[in-house]
């Protein structure tokens, strides 16, 4: 294999409806990153689990699977120092611009490392706006494990304190990732994500979400970012969650942005109705029990049969349509939160 290969890394700026941008870039397969790689596109091994079973048990098939992320470390640091870090997984719309431009330079500028993941674009896809299956959930959570593992090998950066920030869809592996059985059996041996931040997530409600009983929540704490007009994903079902996750005994933050609807942090201020977008409706019953390995219903704690399974889904929980809007100020307001909550989480 050739140390360099010309690969594309694509940048979404929205979801559905935005065009994606894609640009020729030099991508360098890594084994691992002992060799303390600069900035720069790299690929590396990861899976491609299909179901949450997969990510759970791991004796099921797992199909090797090529990773992609952007490396960007903060230009003045002390050689020497060891870094905290964080690994951002997109949305539904993939890879975009502000993930470098606003989100790695915030994080840059306090002295974090950012790896910025492109979960779709290895695998020929540019956005699961529209068609969810094209690339599945348990994929985005192999692939930030496997940037877990690589930058737990960088000398310049501490694998004691990597974090794990996710957008809408990245929300998903956010708070599965945050799953103690899920980390044991598909996390990278001897390292853990140190604390997990949802924006705008996913997850919070609908049959991808995980049942929050005593123990199935690690102790590293959650911070949730969520603006309360928001109708892709419902602040009120991620309200709900965060508080079932405390209860449960980990702890979690819970910050509301008034105003601010899903990709408030992108440039672009325009509303754009993603209409044929997929989305789980607000108050949807189902939850995977990871104990269990079955679905409840978490309004009587009912485990279903899968023709119960289906039947909830069509009746209360799927969906389409949502609008997108970028807002500043929303976005200002969320980097402060979530740097405060990263001073405290991963202090040396």
């Amino acid at each position: 294999m050739n140390d360099h290969s010309i690969g594309s890394f694509c940048v979404g700026i929205g979801l559905a409806l935005f065009n994606t941008i894609c640009t020729a870039q030099t991508v360098t397969p890594m084994t691992d990153f002992r060799a303390s790689p600069g900035n720069g596109i790299y690929s590396y091994a990861s899976t491609s689990p299909v179901t949450v079973m997969d990510l759970l048990q791991p004796n099921r098939p797992r199909p090797a699977a090529t990773a992609q992320g952007q490396l960007v470390l903060p230009a003045n640091a002390p050689t020497d120092a060891k870094l905290p870090a964080v690994v951002l997984v997109h949305g539904s719309g993939g890879i975009y611009p502000e993930q470098i431009s606003f989100w790695a330079k915030l994080l840059n500028d306090q002295g974090i490392a950012a790896m910025v993941i492109d979960v779709f674009g290895p695998r020929g896809v540019k956005s699961t706006g529209e068609d969810q299956s094209q690339v599945p959930f348990a994929a985005d959570t192999a692939d930030a494990y496997a940037a877990l593992g690589m930058l737990s090998t960088h000398p310049r950066i501490d694998p004691k304190r990597i974090a794990v920030m996710g957008f809408s869809r990245g929300g998903i592996t956010v708070l599965r990732s945050a799953v103690t059985p899920i980390a044991i059996s598909s996390g990278p041996a001897g390292v853990r994500f140190a604390a997990h931040i949802a924006v705008y997530s996913g997850g919070c409600a609908g049959n991808l979400t995980v049942s929050p009983k005593p123990g199935v929540f690690g102790p590293a704490p959650i911070l949730f970012v969520h603006g309360d007009a928001d109708d892709y994903t419902y602040l009120t079902d991620c309200k709900i969650y965060a508080q079932r996750i405390t209860a449960a005994g980990t702890p979690t933050e819970f910050v509301t942005l008034p105003g601010a609807r899903h990709k408030f942090d992108v440039d672009d201020s325009r509303r754009i109705n993603a209409r044929n977008n997929t989305k789980t409706k607000e108050g949807c019953p189902l939850e995977f029990d990871v104990k269990e390995l079955k679905y409840r219903d978490r309004r009587t704690e009912e485990i279903l049969s899968q023709a119960s399974v289906a039947t909830i889904n069509k009746d209360l929980c799927a969906d389409k349509g949502a609008s997108l809007e970028g807002d500043r100020k929303a976005r200002d307001t969320a980097g402060k939160a979530v740097i405060e909550f990263l001073n405290k989480t991963l202090k040396s």
